[in-house]
């Protein structure tokens, strides 16, 4: 018996061999008979940000529609599939036609272990972060007026432009995610979705950011209030048509 063929049949490798087969084994009868999912495949949304009914967000108008050039900031995004639009109140023209709100929302079909946030990637802009706080949105259906009030846990942060030192060059950003279904305002709680969902064939999460970069917010609470104001037409239009289902994540519909 030659030196090569004598290592592999070592009873030290024969072992690991076994174990891994019967490793390997396993997780295709866990994943058949069980129906445990460990790698997920990607599911796109039910329709794509951008066909994003304009005419369903009203009181609200798209002033502006923003696509990132840069390929590296793109990749850096990590998904092709957002948008970023500038939206106004329409009712107020005498104060709106200047007050512009924008509205960046990504999702990611097949999503990574480490979520994008604000706090990261306004600093590498050359933004300093100034503070952070979880917030509730309060958010109804503006289509019906009956509807139960729902909580949506967020978060704002406050930026200003790094070196400048002055208070009132700072603005708001507030976001949160869905992430399968769950609304969170953390990343860690985001992991925490996504590694629970062992019996979906398929994971998504998405961002939702609204942030006053455009104009001027007298405060927090003036934030939060027009942020719940743009989610009571925008959340059930992403709900109804874009994002996916429970039961499109177990891969039965």
């Amino acid at each position: 018996m030659n030196k090569t063929v004598k290592q592999y049949t070592q009873p030290a490798f024969v072992i690991c061999l076994a174990v891994l087969l019967l490793a390997a084994g396993g997780m295709t009868f866990i994943q058949k008979y069980f129906k445990f999912w460990f790698e997920k495949e990607p599911i796109p949304p039910n329709k794509p940000l951008s066909l994003l009914d304009e005419s369903k967000l009203k009181p609200f108008e798209v002033v502006e529609k923003h696509q990132i050039k840069d390929k590296d900031i793109l990749d850096s995004l990590g998904t092709e599939e957002y948008i970023q639009w500038a939206i106004k109140d329409s009712r107020d023209e005498a104060v709106n036609t200047t007050k512009l709100v924008t509205v960046f929302i990504t999702y990611y079909e097949k999503p990574d272990a480490v979520p994008h946030v604000p706090e990261e990637c306004y600093t590498g802009g050359g933004y300093q972060k100034t503070s952070s706080e979880e917030i509730i949105f309060n958010v109804e259906d503006i289509r019906k007026p009956n509807w139960q009030t729902r909580k949506i846990p967020g978060r704002i942060v406050m930026f200003e432009k790094a070196g400048t030192g002055l208070s009132d060059s700072g603005f708001p950003v507030l976001y949160f995610f869905n992430v399968n279904g769950e609304y969170v305002n953390t990343r860690t709680e985001a992991r925490i979705i996504l590694g629970k969902n062992i019996r979906g064939r398929y994971s998504y999460f998405s961002k939702v950011e609204i942030v006053f970069n455009k104009t001027k917010a007298s405060g927090n609470e003036e934030a939060v209030r027009m942020t719940e104001k743009i989610l009571s037409v925008l959340l059930p239009l992403l709900e109804e048509e874009h994002w996916p289902t429970k039961e499109q994540l177990k891969g039965t519909k």
